[in-house]
């Protein structure tokens, strides 16, 4: 049990019942209840906690009815305070995805007019609107037992914190088109561990929905699709709706496998087989007014991690890299960052270097303290999302798209760096001097076509190696660092294949400074 806890980063499901060739035996009352106990005392010998999550009987060749039980063990490993998942939700405009987190994390119904969502706003002119504008973060947990953890019991963040051994981050993105290039932000560089798709089940596949499709596509995070506001629609419209996305879930370009789930049971076999494979989708279908079938919650709490830990140890065994998303001042505490330790391991006290900055430097600094999700932590994990305060570091030196590297790491900077990619759109052709906003991790930047290998020109479709340069100011990159570009409808991806380092005193002769 400590291994398989290990294994599934302290998470296990067992099967009692079932033999070791997979044959579907089941169990009598009595065996059952002893094989319960025995497993719960194995629990309590490594600090663990087991939930049921369903039972089902089987037919076998025996007078006495038989069962098959399912359960879920659940262990916060020794080194964390709790099991983290972050999930981007995406989805069209207007397609209810602010007011089904108002839901979940609140735990208070919506009244049909967007109630719900207003504690998510961050922006005077999103509450007048309606429309989510910047990327906001919102928790829910569960405790060992598995049941929901919120705000609805006027609780605070750091008490959902303490009281949960699992802990899901919503990472709320905007929907409407002019604000693309923050979901792009949100989805490349927080790292999600899978994405929520919401469509609404009224107007079905609109706007950035198959835009959004084509995002977590291309930068390959698995997601699930969910269809809200059923008690709008007749049951007519809601299966159109299903049918419509299963259409487009096994074209030739997605190749998934669509799943959907009408229960709990459904919801079990779908966390278990979206975890085993990345292509397969649930669709979920529910209403945040009338509460109907929120059985997504049962899948919230089975998912496992989608990384594993042999994984986790090699990235934490490198040496330490912070990427800054978000950067803020708060009174009393001074200038803090908010991203993610993409490598490495980072304590209180350590002392970083943070750039490049417009001449391509790197500055000294100190990590004073650190919080995640909004509750003090001491030591910050390789994939771990946190912020750090920097004390009185002048905030006028940092911008998003940073990096804070460990001393010994000696970076690397660039201003030329070429890519191998697929112009996935283009109305004409896509030559040289054309120039595209690069996405790259928490990098955005303009930058310039200066040469396109072995071709002279590229249409939609086409594949080629381009020579890229940043306008502004140098940038960290790595070579394999999965690349997005857009300009207007241009769309692009690719990966970075090899960068021309320069060093410090370079970057402003070559920007031209």
């Amino acid at each position: 049990m400590k291994w398989r806890l290990q294994e599934g980063r302290g998470e296990a499901v067992y099967q009692i019942g079932v033999e070791d060739n997979g044959l579907l035996v089941g169990l009598a009352d009595e065996e059952m209840r002893a094989s319960l106990k025995t497993l719960h005392r194995m629990a309590e010998k490594v600090g663990a906690d087991i939930t049921v999550l369903r039972e089902r009987e089987v037919d076998y060749d025996s007078d006495v009815p038989r069962k098959i039980t399912e359960v879920l063990v659940r262990k916060v490993p020794d080194n964390q305070q709790f099991l983290d998942l972050r999930v981007a939700v995406l989805g069209n405009v207007d397609s209810g995805k602010s007011t089904l987190l108002g839901v979940l994390t609140q735990g208070e119904l919506d009244n049909g007019r967007g109630r719900a969502r207003l504690n998510l706003f961050r922006h005077l002119h999103e509450i007048q609107s309606g429309r989510t504008s910047s990327i906001s973060f919102e928790i829910l947990g569960f405790n060992s037992r598995g049941e929901v953890v919120n705000y609805s019991d006027s609780r605070t963040a750091e008490q959902i914190c303490e009281s949960s051994s699992k802990m899901i981050t919503f990472i709320d993105l905007a929907g409407h088109h002019k604000y693309l290039r923050t979901t792009i932000f949100g989805l490349t560089s927080y790292c999600p561990d899978c994405a929520l798709l919401l469509v609404s089940a009224n107007t079905g596949i609109a706007g950035t929905t198959r835009e959004h499709l084509g995002l977590a596509l291309a930068l390959k995070v698995p997601f699930f699709i969910v269809i809200s506001k059923v008690d709008l629609c007749s049951k007519a419209t809601v299966e159109r709706t299903v049918r419509q996305l299963e259409r487009v879930l096994k074209q030739p370009g997605c190749h998934k496998l669509p799943l959907l789930v009408t229960s709990d049971d459904d919801a079990v076999t779908a966390a278990q087989q979206f975890a085993q494979s990345p292509n397969v989708t649930p669709i979920f279908t529910l209403s945040s007014v009338s509460g109907e079938s929120l059985d997504l919650l049962v899948f919230l709490n089975i998912l496992p991690p989608l990384t594993n830990s042999k994984e986790q140890e090699e990235l934490m065994q490198q040496l330490t890299e912070f990427q800054v998303d978000e950067i803020y001042t708060v009174p009393e505490v001074g200038t803090v960052v908010g991203g993610t330790l993409s490598s490495g391991i980072c304590r209180e006290g350590d002392q970083l270097v943070v750039g490049p900055t417009d001449d391509g430097r790197f500055l000294e600094l100190k990590v004073c303290s650190i919080q995640r999700n909004r509750s003090a932590c001491r030591v910050l994990r390789a994939g771990q999302a946190a912020t750090l305060a920097l004390g009185d570091f002048d905030r006028a030196l940092l911008r998003k798209g940073m990096v804070m590297v460990s001393p010994e790491m000696n970076p690397t900077i660039c201003s030329v760096f070429e890519a191998e990619i697929v112009l996935l759109f283009h109305a004409t052709t896509f030559r040289r001097g054309f120039q595209v906003t690069v996405h790259v991790g928490n990098v955005r930047q303009t930058a310039v076509v200066e040469k396109i290998h072995a071709k002279d020109k590229l249409r939609t479709g086409e594949k080629a190696v381009v020579r890229f340069r940043f306008l502004k100011h140098p940038e960290y990159l790595k070579v394999g660092a999965k690349l997005l570009f857009r300009e207007g409808v241009t769309k692009g991806i690719g990966h970075v294949t090899d960068v021309q380092a320069i060093a410090a005193g370079e970057a402003q002769a070559r920007l031209g400074f």
